[in-house]
C-alpha cells in the first residue's frame, strides 16, 4: 500500500467517524521529544515557550499498550518535535511497538539532518515500516531563511537521505521511504525541481506535495510576512484535499504531546487544543471528553466561530 492510499481514510473522514464520539482512531502520533535542531519560521514548535523535554518511556509503553488493546493500528513515533534528537529513545520506542506490541504500522517523519545511517539502520532493524523525509527548502539560501539553521545541516540532510536508501537496500529491510515538500507559493515546485531530481526522488519510493498550513492559525502572520500563501484548515495532501470543515484531525487520528496530553490538532505546538491528559485519564476518556465532543459538534455543524479552530479553518474567508 502506498503512503497516499494509507492516508486517504485518515484525511477523508469515513461516515462511521462523523460523530461527536467516533470509534477509537485508526492512527495516532506520539511526540517522543519536543526538541528540534531546526527553527522553521512557520512551524508550530516555533511558538513554544516551555523548556524542551522527552517523553517518559514508562508513560509511552503504558499508553501505547492501551492503544493496542483498543485497536489502534498505526502509531507515529513523532508529532511536533524531531525524534532523531533522541536516537536511543526513538529506537527503543520502535522496538517496543513492533517487537513487543506487534503494532501493524509504525511510521516516522524527520527533517533528515540527524538521521545518520547507523541510527536509521537500527530503526529499520527494529521494524520501522515508514520513514518520510520533510524536504522543504530548495537551496542553501531558502534553507537558512526558513529553517533558521546552518546550511551545513542542509547538506547533511541530503546525504542522509541518500545513505538511508543504501542502508535499507543493503540490509534488506522492509521500511518504505517517502518524502514530502510544502508548497509555500506557486513558484516553489520550480525552485525545488533540481533538488528533487538530484537528491530526493532517486532515494525514496514516493514524493508528494503538501499545502502550507497555518499551524492552527498560530503561524498565519509570520507566513504573511514571509510572502507565503497558506490555505484554510488542514486539507491533507495537495493532490487529494479534504474539506477543511469538519477537520479530519478531530475524528480519525489522535495526537499526543510529549507530556502525555491529547490534543485535537495535528499542528498544536503550544497545547491550545488539549482535550485530555493520558497521565490522569484513560485513552477513550480523553478521546470522548466533553471538550472534544463540543469541538466536534461545532465542526459537524460547520459553525466553528468562537472555537479554537476559527483562525485556522476560516482563514481567507
Amino acid at each position: 500500500m502506498s503512503i497516499k492510499e494509507r492516508l486517504k481514510p485518515i484525511t477523508h473522514i469515513p461516515e462511521l467517524y462523523l460523530t461527536t464520539t467516533p470509534p477509537v482512531p485508526k492512527s495516532c502520533k506520539i511526540e517522543l521529544t519536543s526538541r528540534c535542531n531546526y527553527k522553521c519560521k512557520y512551524c508550530a514548535i516555533a511558538f513554544r515557550k516551555e523548556k524542551p523535554q522527552d517523553m517518559d518511556f514508562k508513560l509511552f509503553t503504558r499508553i501505547t499498550k492501551e492503544m493496542k488493546d483498543l485497536g489502534v493500528e498505526e502509531i507515529g513515533v513523532f508529532y511536533i518535535g524531531e525524534s532523531f534528537t533522541k536516537p536511543q529513545l526513538l529506537i527503543d520506542a520502535i522496538y517496543f511497538l513492533k517487537q513487543i506490541l506487534k503494532i501493524s504500522y509504525v511510521f516516522l517523519t524527520s527533517n533528515a539532518s540527524l538521521a545518520y545511517p547507523e541510527i536509521v539502520g537500527k530503526c529499520m532493524a527494529a521494524g520501522l515500516d515508514s520513514l518520510k523525509w520533510s524536504c522543504n527548502a530548495a537551496d542553501d539560501e531558502q534553507f537558512t531563511k526558513l529553517m533558521g539553521a546552518s546550511p551545513r545541516l542542509f547538506e547533511v540532510a541530503k546525504q542522509n537521505i541518500r545513505l538511508a536508501k543504501e542502508r535499507r537496500d543493503s540490509g534488506g529491510y522492509q521500511t518504505k521511504l517517502y518524502a514530502s515538500s510544502i508548497l509555500y507559493d506557486n513558484q516553489q515546485p520550480a525552485k525545488m525541481e533540481s533538488l528533487l531530481v538530484n537528491h530526493i526522488r532517486p532515494y525514496v519510493d514516493e514524493h508528494y506535495w503538501l499545502p502550507l498550513y497555518t499551524a492552527g492559525g498560530q503561524a498565519s502572520e509570520k507566513e504573511k510576512e514571509l510572502g507565503m500563501q497558506p490555505i484554510a484548515g488542514n486539507t491533507g495532501r495537495l493532490d487529494d484535499p479534504s474539506e477543511p470543515i469538519p477537520c479530519w484531525t478531530l475524528f480519525t487520528a489522535s495526537h499526543i504531546l510529549v507530556d502525555g496530553r491529547m490534543t485535537a490538532c495535528c499542528l498544536d505546538g503550544i497545547g491550545n487544543w488539549v482535550m485530555g491528559d493520558l497521565k490522569k485519564n484513560a485513552f477513550m476518556e480523553c478521546w470522548h471528553s466533553k471538550d472534544f465532543q463540543d469541538l466536534r459538534k461545532a465542526h459537524l455543524q460547520k459553525n466553528i466561530i468562537g472555537t479554537k479552530c476559527e483562525k485556522c479553518a476560516m482563514i481567507g474567508e
